[in-house]
């Protein structure tokens, strides 16, 4: 009996230190405390968030863009800065005589063949060697 009262004892404080995280999840009440006076702040100091995805070009980024269709041949007068029906021609007649998918989009493969982006876009991630069919016979 006296084994069965300490562990009684032990379960209860066990329960007790656990029950207001389960309360705070979702449990009675489900309402979260209002430990924090500012909404959207961190806790953690030096951190910002950070937006998920692609942004959106820039204005200086578009009229680099729109040189570099412009050297091509693809877009004709002079850059905007702004991303509108003559620059999506324009990339899409690019796309299209360099076989891409014209599109009209930005994307990884048409800014390297404008000579923008990076030297790797598209490549395959690097492989493993495999041993050659000579290399067990070297083996003796």
């Amino acid at each position: 009996m006296r084994q069965f009262k300490a562990i009684a004892l032990a379960g209860a404080m066990l329960f007790a230190g656990i029950a207001p995280k389960c309360v705070w999840a979702g449990g009675a009440g489900g309402k979260a405390p209002a430990a924090s006076p500012v909404k959207g702040k961190s806790k953690k100091k030096g951190r910002s968030r950070r937006t998920r995805g692609q942004m959106a070009p820039t204005a200086d980024r578009i009229s680099e863009i729109q040189r570099a269709l412009s050297r091509d041949g693809s877009f004709k007068g002079e850059p905007t800065g702004k991303w509108d029906g003559n620059t999506v021609a324009a990339m899409q007649r690019f796309q299209e005589a360099h076989n891409l998918k014209p599109t009209g989009k930005l994307d990884a493969l048409t800014l390297q063949k404008l000579g923008l982006g990076s030297e790797i876009a598209g490549v395959a991630r690097p492989q493993p060697t495999l041993p050659s069919a000579t290399a067990p016979s070297q083996r003796r």
